[in-house]
């Protein structure tokens, strides 16, 4: 094999220490890759696979491909949503400079948790990596956002790795680092992968030491603040640290506050629950549309969106915290104007979060501090607007909005209104700022003036007339003389050609102007580059100012858009506290209401407590409205926990520290797992984690399997969910299972509510309101008839039901008739086809009480024969 070239040698002796990462190799304007990472991203990038050894057998040639380096981000982007790790080589000395081979090095490793390019990111939505140590009695888990610096930790006990993929469930990060322990947890690794698309690795023990850890959070956050009683959040935000230090290679010093939190701080969502109510995403097309984030939504900062994201994912359960938001939101809703110039205001901040992550962590340009300079001066209006209100929220997060006057000042001096796009070129400075750069850009703009204002000087002061400054490559600029004038030359002038007709000199002043034009643009454009440098260090230094500024924009922003969401769709202020009460009048579900399109959104009332009202059981059709009703419970409860209004006429809800769902039924092929088993694994879930604050919404439970079976395993799961000693919380029970009905009276606490719907004929109007009472039939064949099914097969059922209805037949291809089992008395088989024709014959709402007494006495003599 052929002898390797240095620069070849040098791109190996690099690859071998990153052997996971697609390396960007950087030559000249290029990021070259070689061998099987050209492959690779010739593949996923649809590059033209080339070599630089044609000369070369083939077996002996190495492929390549590259990208412009000022246009990578794109093409870094594809490959990180592949999964992929890229290192960035870059060359870190002037080439122009160098001696030999130019030095490089990895200056960062992008992964899918480490990405802060605006390009690559989702403005509205966090980007969180997170390190799982599980090594202990507690597992550890920490979570960081490189791109705005938020840093969240908390424990969980190492026998509840469902709390833990909550957790995980709430934030989504992109990438996991996994200590040994963490990759054995039952489940995790393929909940990670499967549940929410994450790339996880696992990372050696070492990264999280105890002793470590501790001495690399210090460093990063200060003592103050850390938990020292929580050893396992310190091990994993220990190692997440260690990783980021590894893989980015710069200042995160951005990274500055922990946060926190005990699992009992917020209400618990499982991942379930969260797709199944449509929080952020709807369930089938996974577009935001359609969701409560859909609704809420009206933020008009980045900052904003993502924080509004935030609390649905973490519901609060201190009415204290609740009632504070609540005060604000209502400052807001009755003060319109205020509302209305706050939104115009809003719309022009800047990504405050995130420009200061890339100025601290050096990947900022010229025009990311014109933004930030920008945003900044917003924020007066904001706190001249908040002045009026009342609310000591709104107050706190006037204090706090900081908008640096002479920073502001200082940024907006130095830099021109738009910069062009990287700052290695220059024309950023503002003129005027900077007497150098004036000085410089003056010798570029008006370079032939002075060279013609020299050869005037030059014509005055030796006498010779006929010269003239000119210029060629060989020797750039010269002063040609006629011969008939030589004799007037200056002796400190260099001879440099003779021609026909003339000579052609060099003197002292036009060296040093030829100097000065020549090597202008490279002057101004490091010196411009040196002034951008130290405006970064202006800012870096304010940090902790402006993280502050951006984190009450961003609440501002929620509460604003909570109010204009209220005020736009008549919300009211909830009642919450820490009763067991739950009571919704006229409540209406927040996203249907908005879907529907000259249709007005039927309300209904609910009222649940721990006592009287535990759990109702709702029967009625389908497509009659009991799922919408059940969701819209649920996503009351949890916007009222929020902070946020709530479509209602009014409301009263109790802490809820725990929303389960089992609603919708599908297979799991890819776990070798059936409808009816992916149903009982999640009612087995939310029946093992409960508590008697939770809120239960359960759809028809037992349909997956037998008749029997299904409503024997139904009436358990209401039956233990009613029982104070075992569980005893509010639950709502959808069900076909109309023999359910019978456990009002039978079980405390259990109430019977149907969907109201009419029969006209043979079709069914749904009605979509609750009411009292069990639901007398299913009207199964009308709702086949709305879906479209052919009018044969509705007529054959009919006829069907008919025979099974009369006790005719035993089967669907069985005309016989039915066979008494397991105790059950069928009218017909009694000699009853009498008493049953009388009874349709009847109108029971036209009889007297005396006239169904004499009916009942003629039935029952009927019956005795």
């Amino acid at each position: 094999m052929a002898e390797l070239t240095p620069m070849m040698r040098q791109y190996l002796e690099i690859k071998e220490k990153h052997p996971d990462c697609i390396l960007f190799f950087r030559l000249g304007d290029f990021y070259e890759m070689f061998n099987e990472d050209a492959k690779t991203a010739s593949r996923e990038l649809d590059l033209t696979l080339t070599t630089r050894d044609r000369n070369k057998p083939e077996d002996e040639r190495t492929p390549m491909c590259g990208v412009p380096y000022h246009s990578c981000d794109s093409y870094i982007a594809r490959l990180i949503a592949k999964g992929y790790k890229v290192a960035i080589c870059e060359q870190t000395e002037d080439p122009a400079l160098a001696k030999g081979l130019v030095e490089r090095e990895i200056v960062r490793i992008i992964t899918p948790g480490t990405v802060t390019a605006a390009s690559m990111l989702e403005e509205g939505r966090n980007n969180f990596i997170c390190a799982v140590c599980a090594e202990g009695e507690r597992m550890g888990l920490c979570l960081c956002d490189i791109s705005t610096g938020e840093v969240y930790a908390t424990s969980i006990a190492s026998d509840e790795p469902a709390h833990l993929e909550n957790e995980l469930g709430r934030y989504r990060p992109a990438e996991a680092v996994l200590s040994p322990g963490a990759t054995q947890v039952e489940g995790l690794c393929d909940f990670l992968s499967a549940r929410l698309d994450c790339t996880a690795q696992q990372m050696g023990g070492e990264r999280f030491d105890f002793d470590s850890a501790w001495a690399l959070t210090c460093r990063q956050f200060g003592q103050e603040g850390l938990p020292t009683d929580d050893p396992a959040a310190v091990c994993a935000a220990g190692g997440l640290l260690s990783y980021l230090y590894e893989t980015q290679k710069t200042d995160l010093s951005y990274i500055a506050n922990f946060n926190y939190y005990t699992t009992g701080q917020f209400m618990e969502l499982d991942l379930t629950a969260r797709q199944t109510l449509e929080l952020t995403e709807t369930l089938r097309a996974k577009e935001k549309r359609g969701s409560l984030l859909w609704v809420l939504d009206k933020t008009k900062t980045a900052m904003g969106s993502r924080l509004l994201r935030g609390w649905m994912e973490r519901p609060l359960l201190s009415p204290v915290q609740i009632g504070r938001r609540q005060q604000a939101v209502g400052d807001l809703v009755e003060d319109i104007i205020t509302r209305e110039e706050l939104a115009l205001v809003l719309r022009e901040v800047t990504d405050l979060e995130r420009l200061i992550g890339r100025v601290v962590y050096g990947s900022a340009g010229g025009r990311d501090l014109v933004a930030l300079a920008n945003g900044l001066g917003r924020l007066p209006d904001i706190r001249n607007l908040l002045e009026g209100c009342s609310s000591s929220l709104l107050q706190t997060l006037r204090q706090e909005l900081d908008d640096l006057p002479e920073l502001r000042e200082e940024l907006g001096r130095a830099l021109v209104d738009e910069p062009p796009f990287s700052v290695r070129e220059g024309k950023f400075i503002r003129p005027g700022y900077h007497a150098d750069v004036d000085r410089l850009r003056n010798v570029i703009d008006h370079g032939g003036e002075l060279l013609a204002q020299l050869e005037t000087e030059t014509k005055e002061q030796t006498g010779i007339r006929n010269m003239k400054v000119s210029y060629n490559k060989v020797f750039g600029y010269y002063i040609e003389v006629a011969k008939s004038q030589i004799d007037l030359v200056p002796e400190g002038w260099v001879r440099k050609q003779t021609t026909v007709n003339s000579e052609r000199y060099i003197s002292q002043e036009l060296k040093e102007l030829e100097h000065t034009i020549l090597s202008a643009q490279d002057q101004v454009v490091a010196l411009e580059y040196q002034l951008f440098c130290q405006l970064k260090e202006q800012v870096c230094a304010h940090v902790a100012r402006i993280q502050q500024s951006a984190a009450a924009v961003a609440q501002v922003d929620v509460l604003c858009s909570f109010a204009s969401v209220a005020a736009a769709n008549s919300y009211c202020m909830p009642q919450v506290d820490d009763s067991d009460v739950l009571t919704i009048v006229e409540g209406r579900h927040p996203v249907v209401e908005k879907m529907l399109k000259g249709t007005p959104f039927v309300p209904n009332d609910t009222h649940m407590d721990g006592t009287g009202d535990l759990c109702a059981v709702i029967t009625g059709p389908n497509m009659a409205g009991k799922s919408t009703y059940m969701r819209q419970v649920a996503l009351i409860v949890l916007m009222a926990q929020m902070g946020s209004f709530v479509p209602a006429k009014s409301a009263r809800v109790g802490i809820v520290d725990r929303v389960f769902t089992r609603i919708g039924a599908s297979d799991d092929l890819a776990a070798g797992q059936s409808t009816f088993m992916v149903e009982m694994s999640e009612v087995a879930q939310l029946l093992r984690h409960a508590t008697g604050r939770s809120l239960l919404i359960l759809d028809e439970i037992g349909r997956g399997t037998s008749t029997y079976d299904g409503m024997a395993i139904a009436r358990a799961v209401v039956e233990f969910c009613v029982d104070k000693k075992r569980l005893g919380t509010k639950t709502l029970f959808a069900t076909h299972y109309h023999e359910l009905t019978q456990l009002e009276g039978q079980l405390p606490g259990v109430k019977n509510y149907n969907i109201a719907a009419k029969k006209r004929k043979d079709d069914v109007i749904f009605l979509r309101k609750i009411v009292r009472g069990g639901a007398d039939q299913s009207y199964g064949v009308e709702v086949a008839k709305l879906a479209g099914v052919p009018d044969r097969v509705i007529k054959r059922a009919r006829e069907i039901l008919d025979e099974l209805e009369r006790g005719e037949g035993r089967g669907v291809g069985d005309a016989a008739p039915c066979t008494p089992t397991d105790g059950q008395v069928s009218l017909g088989d009694m000699g009853g086809q009498t008493v049953l024709a009388k009874l349709r014959m009847t109108d029971v709402n036209i009889l007297s009480p005396i006239e169904a007494l004499n009916l009942l006495a003629e039935l029952k003599s009927d019956l005795n024969g």
